[in-house]
């Protein structure tokens, strides 16, 4: 036991991911108590989509307010993933894409966490 809460040792995440407006949308979860993934998990990898979690933190979900980035002006593609649920006790609604280098950046620091679909990395 990691010494949080129950509520706070869980995951329950769902991805919904387009690789273009208008496409199929591919639907998974990642389901996890105390940092192992549950049997309701359809992500290809959950360990995976967990170590990621585990190394960017929930700075992913909840950005703390600073500097304006600079980020390079570079298109990396139409897919949109949209994560909702919770982690560790908050609800997380937010988005991914791949609009500008910071976002691609985001995006590729997750992509295990998105589905680890060729779209979902960017390589179609």
């Amino acid at each position: 036991m990691t010494g949080r809460s129950d509520e706070l040792a869980q995951v329950d995440l769902t991805i919904r991911l387009t690789e273009e407006p208008g496409g199929a949308e591919h639907v998974f979860r990642l389901v996890a108590v105390d940092d192992r993934p549950g049997v309701a998990s359809s992500l290809p990898d959950p360990e995976a989509a967990l170590a990621a979690l585990e190394r960017s933190g929930e700075d992913i979900f909840f950005p703390k307010p600073g500097p304006p980035r600079l980020c390079t002006q570079q298109y990396g593609g139409p897919q949109v993933a949209v994560v909702t649920g919770a982690f560790h006790g908050r609800n997380v609604n937010t988005a991914f894409r791949r609009t500008d280098g910071c976002e691609i950046a985001r995006w590729n620091a997750m992509a295990a966490l998105l589905g680890g679909t060729p779209g979902s990395r960017g390589d179609t």
